[in-house]
């Protein structure tokens, strides 16, 4: 009996997947555990498997389509058996191709030419610049610009012809002679390149949902930026201090970007106005920190979520949000981990950033910038001595967080980094 493929569900979130490439066609021979097609939901990247052996007796959905999850995309089977119990409404099988329209006549030369004129929109800037440069009317140029427009290149071959045939009483002069050789050596240095010097792709899916994402914060939200920056001194010398711990410990690797998740865990609970959505007429506020943390994948940027920040010690953050950031980079983390999160941490600071305006995830009403490390200088006990300053950029959603309960957060981040091992304690 045929044995139909489905489109996985991923995650409880996930009503429907695009199909991004078929590895088989139809009338492949499959094993269980070939790939039979790679999908995507609006974050992430999966292959599906074929999970019976036979031939690939029919596709319903092809790539770039958009498909529920649960339904029949394909059916596995033996060759000639019967598949039209599986067929989804309204879908047809791969082999069923549309009759392709007789190639029609191709027209005549004469017709060709008087189409292009019929088609012709005018005379381009530069055509004109060039036609009056070389005291030409641009009207007389034949046109081979797209859609029947008039270019520059034309312009500078009407000026040729104009010359060749100009001179006194039928007479050529010197000049005349000499002109259809500066004018082509004019039209070689004017000319636009004859084919494009550029590539064209359509947009992955991904990234469209990503930019919807970003318009769509950008657009409905009154966002503020507020930067500042702390002392590092001693966030610096407790990863040193880790980094230099006896294996025996066994401690798992402790980064910057731990230790600033941590503090933003422990900060965010006594600020409850930033660890919110904002839902239109309503403010929803989290009894826990639901931390968001913004990765760069080869696919564009993905927010997985560490649910409870608040509640886990710095080692368990730190195994954690790194379980989190490889599964979002290898394209294979669960949906439902790409949403929920209450508060999102990005951090730039690899990239020497020193201040920057991140765009909040909506719903959201806020969102922390990590910047770079830069050597400041300043005053102690009429000295004047360098440190290590961290910057912090805040966005917050004006409509849903005012000014002020913004920068208590700032500056009571702040105390807690610079006084780390006293918030540990805590």
């Amino acid at each position: 009996m045929a044995t139909p493929v489905i489109m996985p569900r991923q995650g409880q979130s996930v009503e429907s997947c695009i199909i991004t490439e078929w590895k088989k066609k139809v009338g492949d021979e499959v094993h269980v555990g070939d790939v039979l097609f790679s999908y995507e939901t609006d974050k992430s990247t999966f292959e599906e498997e074929a999970k019976a052996d036979g031939t690939l007796l029919a596709v319903f959905y092809h790539e770039d389509d958009d498909v529920p999850v649960l339904l029949n995309v394909a059916v596995i089977g033996k060759p000639g058996e019967s598949f039209a119990e599986f067929a989804p409404d309204g879908a047809a099988p791969a082999e069923e191709k549309p009759a392709e329209a007789p190639a029609a006549e191709e027209p005549s030369a004469a017709p060709a030419l008087k189409a292009t004129a019929e088609r012709a929109e005018g005379v381009s800037p530069r055509a004109k610049a060039a036609a009056k440069s070389l005291d030409v009317d641009p009207a007389l140029a034949a046109p081979t610009g797209p859609h029947g427009r008039v270019i520059e290149r034309d312009v500078i071959s009407l000026a040729a012809q104009s010359r060749t045939g100009s001179g006194l009483g039928g007479r050529t002069t010197e000049a005349d002679k000499a002109a259809p050789a500066e004018t082509a050596a004019a039209a070689q240095t004017l000319a636009a390149p004859a084919a494009p010097d550029y590539d064209e792709i359509k947009m992955p899916n991904m990234r469209r949902v990503i930019a919807k994402t970003m318009h769509q914060s950008l657009s409905e939200m009154a966002q503020l930026t507020h930067s500042t920056s702390f002392d590092a001194t001693q966030v610096l010398a407790l990863r040193a201090h880790l980094k230099a711990a006896p294996e025996s410990m066994e401690l798992p690797k402790i980064t910057i970007n731990d230790i600033m998740l941590f503090a933003v865990s422990r900060i965010l609970m006594k600020h409850e106005a930033l660890n919110a959505h904002c839902l239109g007429d309503k403010m929803r506020f989290f009894k826990h920190v639901h931390l968001g943390i913004a990765v760069d994948t080869p696919r564009g940027l993905l927010v997985p979520t560490l649910f409870n920040a608040d509640t886990k010690s710095l080692v368990q953050i730190a195994t954690e949000s790194k379980q989190l950031i490889k599964a979002a980079q290898e394209g294979s983390i669960n949906p439902d981990l790409l949403q929920g999160g209450s508060f999102t941490v990005s951090n730039v600071g690899v990239y020497g950033i020193e201040s920057f305006t991140p765009v909040i995830n909506p719903p959201q009403v806020a969102l922390l910038g990590v910047c770079s490390i830069t050597e400041r200088v300043r005053t102690v006990d009429g000295q004047i001595t360098t440190y290590p300053a961290m910057g912090l950029s805040l966005t917050y959603d004006h409509r849903a967080v005012d000014g002020a309960p913004a920068s208590r957060f700032l500056k009571d981040l702040v105390t807690a980094l610079e006084h780390f091992d006293l918030l540990m304690i805590g």
